[in-house]
């Protein structure tokens, strides 16, 4: 279904949700096109005009109402996650946690958007900053977190003043529907919140050169990420992008191994691997990667692949089939290039399911001349390589386009500090395999992406500074 100025929309095109576990239909949706995006724009540009003036409190009770709602279907909504993307249950219920913990973070920060004053030159004059909202707001989610990406996104633009029309991805529509119907549900005004399910080319199109859309906030691949930067030039629109990203993991030989090899399999294998800050490169010490080679392959070899709804199961299925399929072909040309497979490395057929599952696989003696190398996989494959000096390893793991998330593994707090400022990314785990949370800024350098998203942080890119000079002669 398609929600446009307060209102549900069915229409004669239809598109089939697939349980990536079953490859069976879950359900059909409605799909829209130019028309109806054009009509969601000029929705929320009407919106705009009296939601953009209101105070930070009343969107903040509009942004706590649809907490509660959340709350109250948290169960559904994990269960509508796993359904459409695949993701085990616990997964999807940590991630429900997250996406409401965004609105909620920004029913706060929509009390505190301050301006400035600041000191004048002359004494006849007052100058002042203010912080207005940007206006009409496009965003782009994508399939991987289908809830916590929708909510990064609108929690912020709503509490800055601004409105929305959302497109998210079309194989994770049903996520998106549940949000809509919580926004719904909390009375949030017609137009404010919009959202567009169909073709990403059409819909995207329209986004970009509207003139009354003056953000666009995309998340997915650094090749898409482009087009929308081109494509929104002629209108010139505030952007921001979280791209892709091919993430180090450094482990030096002073780590806590037993620690770092159970960060591996944080980083690497939740979401089956399709996450954007997935560890993608394994760089080991090569006076202890045979030791964490064998420990990470035992403990990979006992992860328990299958269907998410279905308890014990800690990965679950790619995507789809073209997903599966650029997996597998990862795994074979790293084979073919030199690489030892010690876990996995296989198709992953289940007896009750037939969806697009791959093995947890540890390639070791992986090298710069594979595909895994420079491509990101993202699928449940972990590479190992090795490396002998700091300096070399540094040099290795910044990649030349990638800059969005990196992690190294030391108790040295002087080398640890080093790799903080030498590593070229957005997001550094020193440690830690999982340093994304709701306070913090998340976003790339490089061809990983522009602009920031969390925390306070996240409010600035919807947000205008408008300077304001008063001569009180």
């Amino acid at each position: 279904m398609l929600y446009i100025n307060g209102e549900w929309r069915e229409t004669e095109n239809k598109l089939d949700v697939i349980n990536p576990a079953t490859g069976k239909v879950i359900r059909n949706v409605a799909t829209g096109g130019k028309v109806e995006t054009k009509e969601a724009i000029e929705s929320a540009r009407e919106a705009f005009r009296s939601w953009g003036k209101t105070t930070g409190n009343v969107r903040s009770n509009y942004l706590s109402k649809t907490v509660q709602l959340m709350k109250e279907k948290s169960e559904e909504l994990a269960e509508t996650i796993t359904l459409e993307n695949g993701k085990p249950l616990p997964d999807a219920t940590r991630e429900v946690a997250g996406a409401i913990a965004f609105l909620e973070w920004y029913a706060e920060e929509a009390k505190r958007i301050y301006g400035d004053t600041i000191p004048a030159s002359d004494p006849d004059k007052h100058l002042m900053v203010l912080r207005e909202p940007v206006g009409v707001c496009a965003a782009i989610t994508p399939w991987n977190f289908p809830l916590s990406m929708i909510t990064r996104k609108i929690a912020p633009a709503l509490a800055a003043g601004c409105t929305v029309v959302l497109k998210p991805a079309d194989v994770t529509p049903l996520s998106a529907i549940k949000v809509f119907e919580c926004f719904h549900e909390a009375g949030l005004p017609a137009g404010v919140a919009n959202l567009v399910i169909g073709p990403a080319e059409e819909i995207g199109n329209e986004m970009t050169s509207n003139p009354d859309v003056r953000k666009i906030t995309f998340t997915g691949s650094t090749r898409v990420g482009k087009q929308l930067i081109r494509d929104s030039a002629d209108t010139v629109k505030k952007i921001s992008m979280e791209l892709g990203g091919h993430a180090p993991y450094i482990v030096f030989e002073d780590a806590d191994i037993e620690a770092a090899v159970d960060g591996v399999l944080t980083s690497k294998f939740v979401n089956a691997g399709q996450t954007c800050i997935s560890t993608n490169r394994i760089y080991v010490e090569e006076t202890v990667a045979e030791e964490f080679s064998a420990k990470l392959a035992e403990k990979v070899s006992r992860l328990v692949v299958g269907n998410g709804l279905k308890n014990g199961v800690n990965v679950g299925p790619l995507i789809n089939k073209a997903a599966l399929e650029k997996v597998e072909n990862h795994v074979e040309n790293a084979v073919k290039q030199g690489g030892k497979l010690i876990s996995g490395g296989n198709v992953f057929t289940h007896k009750n399911d037939s969806g697009y599952f791959f093995e947890p696989t540890v390639i070791q003696y992986a090298n710069d001349q594979m595909q895994i190398t420079t491509e990101e996989t993202f699928g449940p494959v972990a590479p190992i390589y090795t490396f002998k000096t700091e300096a070399e390893v540094v040099e290795r793991a910044n990649h030349a386009e990638y800059g969005l998330a990196a992690y190294c593994y030391t108790k040295d707090l002087s080398r640890g500090l080093r790799m903080m400022r030498a590593l070229e990314y957005g997001i550094v785990g020193i440690n830690d395999p999982a340093p994304a949370v709701v306070q913090a800024p998340f976003g790339g350098v490089k061809e990983s992406g522009m602009g920031k998203e969390g925390g306070k942080y996240g409010l600035e890119d919807y947000l205008e500074e408008k300077y304001v000079s008063i001569n009180m002669k």
